[in-house]
C-alpha cells in the first residue's frame, strides 16, 4: 500500500484493515513515497517531511496485526514509481509469492496515466476499493479492456499478479488535503479526530505540521 500520506488518515486505515480482513491477506506493507514524481512543484509538494511522513505511518500502524512499515521508498533517492516499487519487492521475495497493490477507486480510474502502467499486471494483483453502490465502470481504452479480461468477482490469489479485484469499502471519503485545510484553518481536535487517529494528530501538534 502506497502514498503520500501526506497527512496518513482513518480513510487509508480502513482500507488496509478491509484488504486484511476481508480479502486475507496476511501482510500489508506501509510504503510511503519519498519523492511522489507527480508532486514536484511548489503547489504539489508533499507539506510535511519524509522523515514526517514516515513517523506518522508508524503511529498509526503500531498495534495493527499484520501491518509493516516499509521505509525503501523515503530512503531512495530517486521518483518513487509503483512500477519500481514492485519490481524491487518481486527481487526480494520472489517470481512466485502472490503479491497485492491496494488502491482507491479513484486512483484505479487514472491507472492508464500511471508510468509503464502495463507492466504493473505482470508484477501484482490490484485490489480496489469501491465505494457501496458505486461499482467500477466508465473505463475508457485502453484500461477497459484490462478491466474486463482481468477483473474476478472474489478475491483469488492463487498465483502471484495480475488480476484485478474490486471490493466494497464502507468508510467516509478522507482527503489528506481536506486534513491539511482543517488543521491550518485551526479547527478543534475533536473535529480533527472524526479524520486521523489519535496518535497520528498528536504527532501533527507536538511537531506543529500543516499549521501555515
Amino acid at each position: 500500500m502506497g502514498g503520500t500520506f501526506d497527512p496518513v488518515h482513518l480513510a487509508h486505515l480502513a482500507l488496509a484493515r478491509a484488504a486484511r480482513d476481508r480479502l486475507k491477506i496476511p501482510e500489508i506493507r506501509w510504503i510511503p513515497a519519498g519523492q511522489p514524481p507527480h508532486r514536484t512543484d511548489a503547489e504539489t509538494a508533499p507539506r510535511s517531511t519524509p522523515a514526517d511522513r514516515l513517523a506518522m505511518v508508524q503511529a498509526i500502524i503500531d498495534g495493527e496485526p499484520g501491518f509493516v512499515l516499509d521505509a525503501s521508498e523515503v530512503d531512495s533517492t530517486s521518483p518513487s514509481y509503483t512500477v519500481h516499487t514492485l519490481e524491487r519487492l518481486r527481487r526480494e521475495l520472489g517470481p512466485d509469492r502472490p503479491l497485492v497493490l491496494l488502491m482507491g477507486a479513484d486512483a484505479f480510474h487514472g491507472f492508464a496515466r500511471w508510468h509503464r502502467w502495463q507492466d504493473i499486471f505482470a508484477l501484482a494483483h490490484l485490489a480496489v476499493a469501491t465505494r457501496p453502490g458505486f461499482p467500477l465502470e466508465g473505463f475508457e481504452e485502453p484500461l477497459a479492456h484490462e478491466y474486463q479480461a482481468r477483473r474476478l468477482a472474489s478475491a483469488d490469489f492463487s498465483s502471484p499478479a495480475g488480476r484485478i479485484i474490486p471490493f466494497e469499502l464502507i468508510a467516509g471519503t478522507v482527503s489528506a488535503t481536506e486534513v491539511r485545510q482543517r488543521i491550518a484553518a485551526q479547527h478543534p481536535p475533536a473535529a480533527l479526530l472524526a479524520l486521523l487517529p489519535a496518535p497520528v494528530l498528536d504527532y501533527i501538534q507536538r511537531h506543529q505540521l500543516y499549521i501555515s
